[in-house]
């Protein structure tokens, strides 16, 4: 089942580290967030992926094409009998890339809606390049299995940026509360489609995915809602970038799954496969 992953956005919010790179490539931990996401869906055995590129895309194409000689250490034969020999093996040995380019200024159900040619299965994901959960993958497919209904969308409770003040009937301050939950649930992400989906999308690049699709698909009855109640945390802002690296640094990474558990399925191939 294909992964699909919106990295087409300019991420204005996150200028100090966007201007020259897209926002999928902001590291985390040395590593691009795109490469933690697709580590966790890789952990619950999907590793084929479609990136759905667009601002300084061209960025996300260098960093694939590139991706062994980055990632191991070689021996390289210079002049015309050129070779080059990769030793050891890094863990992403069976993944499958596919990069589309989806336009500069595309909306995120202009961009699904272009790799539309490249969903060979009746189902596929997709999700956000900026968000890391530890939402279990293989659940939130047997939901929507289970739910009869052409879309799925996770859900989460987001923590506030603020901390909370509670009072007393005399005013008088009883707790401090560090950024509390919201008690209202938001979209995370983490879809789950049938291939139905498709005829609710548009090429025209204003389809926006969240705004009439989503819509369309809630009054058609066709829309169901997985409730995450993990980690989850969005970098949206230069705070957050900081926040992530700072959890990084502590150790305190529940989204690195594929860290603390076995994989679920390990088919392993001789070499990722990079299409462009």
């Amino acid at each position: 089942m294909k992964v699909v992953i919106l990295c087409g956005g300019q991420g204005t919010r996150l200028r100090e580290e966007t201007e020259y790179r897209p926002k999928p490539m902001v590291e985390v931990g040395g590593r691009p967030i795109l490469w933690h996401i697709m580590k966790l869906y890789a952990h619950y055995g999907f590793k084929e992926f479609i990136l759905c590129l667009g601002y300084r895309g061209h960025l996300i194409k260098d960093y694939f094409l590139n991706y062994e000689a980055m990632s191991n250490d070689f021996t390289i034969s210079l002049g015309r009998d050129h070779e080059i020999t990769y030793h050891g093996g890094h863990t992403e040995q069976d993944f499958k890339v596919t990069l589309v380019d989806t336009g500069q200024d595309n909306m995120t159900g202009s961009r699904i809606k272009q790799v539309e040619r490249y969903i060979d299965t009746d189902e596929f994901m997709v999700t956000y390049g900026d968000g890391l959960s530890d939402v279990n993958i293989l659940k939130l497919l047997d939901f929507h299995r289970s739910q009869g209904r052409l879309a799925t969308l996770t859900t989460v409770y987001p923590t506030s940026r603020f901390g909370q003040v509670v009072t007393n009937e005399e005013h008088e301050v009883t707790e401090f509360i560090e950024k509390p939950q919201v008690s209202s649930l938001v979209s995370a992400g983490f879809f789950v489609f049938s291939k139905e989906v498709f005829s609710y999308l548009s090429l025209d690049k204003d389809c926006i995915l969240e705004q009439q699709p989503l819509e369309l698909l809630s009054q058609d009855r066709q829309l169901s809602a997985y409730k995450h109640d993990g980690f989850f945390y969005a970098m949206d802002t230069y705070r957050e970038y900081l926040h992530l690296n700072n959890l990084w640094e502590i150790n305190q990474t529940p989204w690195t799954v594929w860290k603390n558990e076995p994989p679920i399925t390990t088919p392993v191939t001789e070499q990722a496969n990079v299409i462009v």
